[in-house]
């Protein structure tokens, strides 16, 4: 079956897979019956492949709102965004990042929370949604002349998929998601990585990181999968903690360029791996 090449992320997000997508997805059995996916983030692989039954899931609940909102409520988010286009300035940018930071957002409605991540997505500094220690977002204005606030064909694209196939989403614990899955399911976890230097854990799109003890436990979560019969494939830091981990099963190591960071020095190409249990 063709893909509709319109489908793409509509956000850009930490670790964002897009570059990696040739390395990626000639490891994934696209014969799977279901195809899941616990770590959603910006959802460069589902778009992809373009699966007709899946499972997708974010521990960010703002993140899964926007999914959401696109499959079930479009025409008011699109309205929401032209809204936002018209006033993008600087101030105007302060002022709607400021909104979670108020009582008011608890007022909010599930499209007007959608339309102002996007918004903001697209708007603030590199593109990087980042949060403090309060789950309030932090990322300062980028000054871009012409942000592609309002892609619409994309959103219509996306939101025909989701409404199209048999897509499940949600948004909790990773591990919910993979308690129960069918044998014949492929899995894709894209978590966040084992933190590589001290300043790495600035890239934490949620609160309360994901350390060493974090991915013991995802470890054990794909030991479980592995024990079922259940294909899957994972990407992560390459570095000693997580080859260990992982040296019952086959690595390969990728090259990706991390362009964002907080440090421009550190932007550039670094090394990958990909963790799986399938033959391929």
């Amino acid at each position: 079956m063709s893909k509709n090449l319109l489908l793409s992320p509509i956000l850009k997000w930490v670790g964002g897979k897009r570059q990696l997508l040739s390395e990626i997805i000639p490891l994934i059995d696209e014969s799977c019956d279901n195809y899941v996916e616990p770590f959603i983030g910006g959802g460069a692989v589902l778009f992809r492949l373009q699966p007709k039954k899946a499972i997708i899931n974010d521990y960010n609940t703002e993140l899964i709102n926007v999914y959401r909102t696109v499959r079930d409520d479009l025409d008011a988010l699109v309205a929401l965004l032209k809204e936002h286009e018209k006033y993008n300035s600087s101030d105007y940018y302060y002022e709607v990042r400021a909104l979670d930071r108020t009582p008011d957002f608890d007022k909010m409605s599930n499209s007007e929370k959608a339309a102002r991540i996007i918004y903001l997505n697209k708007t603030c500094y590199n593109g990087l949604y980042r949060v403090n220690s309060l789950g309030q977002f932090n990322s300062p204005y980028g000054k871009y002349k012409n942000p592609n606030i309002v892609n619409e064909v994309v959103l219509r694209a996306i939101s025909k998929y989701l409404n199209g196939n048999e897509i499940s989403i949600r948004s909790g614990d990773y591990k919910d998601v993979l308690n129960d899955i069918e044998k014949n399911s492929f899995v894709y976890l894209d978590p966040p990585y084992m933190p590589i230097s001290s300043s790495s854990s600035f890239t934490g799109y949620t609160e309360g990181g994901f350390g060493y003890d974090k991915q013991v436990e995802l470890k054990e979560e794909c030991d479980k999968l592995n024990s079922k019969g259940v294909h899957f494939l994972q990407s992560n830091s390459d570095c000693e903690e997580i080859r260990e981990l992982y040296k019952a099963y086959r690595i390969k190591v990728v090259k990706a360029k991390r362009a964002i960071n907080s440090d421009a020095k550190k932007r550039g190409q670094i090394n990958e791996v990909l963790i799986y249990n399938a033959k391929k």
